[in-house]
């Protein structure tokens, strides 16, 4: 099959969204498939077209204020001069997917929101509204909606109707990468000083909640924070961590090798994600299935993971005392979440083989 990813961001960018595309695009390639990404790029910085792992990857400017929308109607002209088997659309929260359910030509439209009903920031929030309008005609056009969680698919059936066109494939992690994680000989010698490493790991906005991590710290003595990740809030955080007097204790960490994140998944005692609003969370994923405990936020798709065992959840709104109360119940508990790759597949956590294989089979379906 000829097959188009649409996407607001890819590889070397990071995040969620553009983990999807690049694992399942390259698992297609794989699988004898033609796979181009149709993708922007508002810095004007990387290729405009390139091929990676075997995946074409085109690349548009595109308007992104805030790091947001990313505005591209260049993706409209190419894709209607284009023909293929199937247009595979991502994130209801950008333009793309928009445009891209106008350009198609032909063939089948699958739509994968990762839609979490919200904004980022308060005006991205207020701009929900009329964008609903144009989000509704994407769902309409779309032959089949893939989502990554059962809560996203709960909300998508509630706010655009279309349960008859839903199916929930969950993203996916590389498990085999999890089979033989070792502590760091650093973290080794921080065990043995018995500082408690806390690990989170994502992009830097204000409703990811790592200001309550910050703002937890001063009230445990025995505990540091390794933040892993680049975004609009990192100065913000930094003078959060200066005015809490907790800077010593925080190391920031940013465009680390694949090898260097795994590694930090494994030197954690506990993996914190407090984000107010996630479709899936392939973080937590992955930190359980380096055995490491977690602590996330109820109310999104992150509530999936919790088990009162492996995974606690804290109740919204988030606060200090609350982290902090977290913090004290999971250190008690004194051991690292049971082998790690057994209970990450306890939590239905797939395999990205897996998750390609079952979205390919979607798009043969008539």
């Amino acid at each position: 099959m000829k097959i188009a990813q649409i996407c607001p961001r890819y590889s070397p960018d990071i995040g969620g969204v553009e983990t999807h595309v690049k694992e399942i695009s390259e698992r297609l390639v794989r699988a004898g498939h033609d796979v181009e990404v149709i993708t922007t790029d508002p810095t004007g910085k990387l290729n405009k077209k390139e091929t990676i792992n075997g995946v074409k990857v085109i690349r548009f400017g595109s308007f992104a204020p805030g790091n947001a929308y990313y505005f591209a109607p260049q993706i409209y002209t190419y894709l209607k001069k284009q023909d293929y088997d199937v247009i595979h659309a991502h994130s209801y929260h950008a333009f793309p997917a928009f445009l891209a359910s106008l350009g198609r030509r032909g063939g089948k439209f699958v739509f994968t929101p990762h839609y979490h009903r919200h904004g980022h920031t308060v005006f991205r929030n207020l701009l929900h509204k009329p964008y609903r309008l144009l989000g509704k005609l994407i769902f309409s056009r779309a032959d089949s909606v893939i989502c990554v969680s059962e809560y996203e698919k709960k909300l998508v059936e509630s706010d655009f109707k279309i349960a008859s066109k839903t199916v929930k494939i969950p993203n996916g992690i590389n498990l085999k990468e999890f089979e033989n994680l070792k502590v760091s000989e650093k973290n080794q010698k921080s065990k043995v000083r018995r500082e408690k490493l806390l690990l989170y790991v994502g992009r830097l906005e204000e409703y990811k909640g790592v200001q309550y991590i910050i703002q937890s710290l001063p009230e445990l003595q025995h505990f540091r924070l390794r933040i892993v990740g680049k975004g609009p809030y990192e100065a913000e955080l930094r003078n959060m961590a200066k005015g809490y007097g907790v800077e010593g204790r925080v190391e920031w960490l940013k465009d680390l090798s694949r090898k260097e994140l795994l590694e930090c998944y494994a030197d954690a005692e506990i993996f914190l994600m407090l984000s107010s609003h996630e479709a899936y969370g392939i973080t937590v994923a992955e930190a359980l299935a380096a055995g490491t405990p977690c602590i996330v936020a109820k109310g999104s798709a992150l509530e999936e993971f919790v088990d009162g065992r492996n995974c606690i959840g804290i109740e919204n709104p988030v606060s200090k005392e609350r982290v902090a109360r977290a913090l004290r119940e999971i250190k008690r508990k004194e051991r690292k979440a049971d082998s790690g790759i057994n209970s990450a597949t306890d939590k239905n956590i797939m395999d990205w083989n897996e998750v390609s294989a079952r979205i390919e089979k979607q798009y043969r379906r008539n």
